[in-house]
């Protein structure tokens, strides 16, 4: 399994959901993917903060579902998607959780991002 697919840590730490109240976009290749004031930032024991955008905010044109799918013990299951640029597609450079556990239930369709296949996620104001 490739290990940039984990959404952190395993153990049961339990996380947390906030609102962000920032603006966020996530950029690739110098074009906009998603743009919100409504970003969710989830929180987790030893792992990086996740910004979730919600789903009418991310242009879902330029999404594409992929067979790929992870758990996390946390979360649930994940649905991954791959990014379709310009160039070429970004393999599995998203994902969602359509039916979380209750602990996650505030991200039920949101989108979260691997900061490692995109360029950028911007955060203002």
């Amino acid at each position: 399994m490739d290990t940039d697919l984990n959404h952190g840590n395993e153990a049961a730490h339990g996380i947390e959901i906030t609102l962000n109240g920032r603006r966020c976009r996530l950029i690739h290749q110098g074009v906009t993917y998603a743009d919100t004031h409504a970003a969710l930032t989830l929180t987790e024991a030893g792992a990086e903060k996740v910004h979730y955008f919600p789903r009418a905010d991310v242009n879902m044109a330029r999404l594409e579902r992929s067979v790929h799918t992870s758990h996390c013990p946390l979360k649930g299951e994940a649905t991954h998607y791959r990014l379709l640029t310009e160039d070429s597609p970004v393999e599995n450079a998203a994902w969602s959780y359509e039916a979380p556990l209750d602990a996650a239930s505030k991200i039920r369709g949101y989108f979260a991002f691997y900061r490692s296949r995109i360029d950028r996620i911007d955060e203002t104001s």
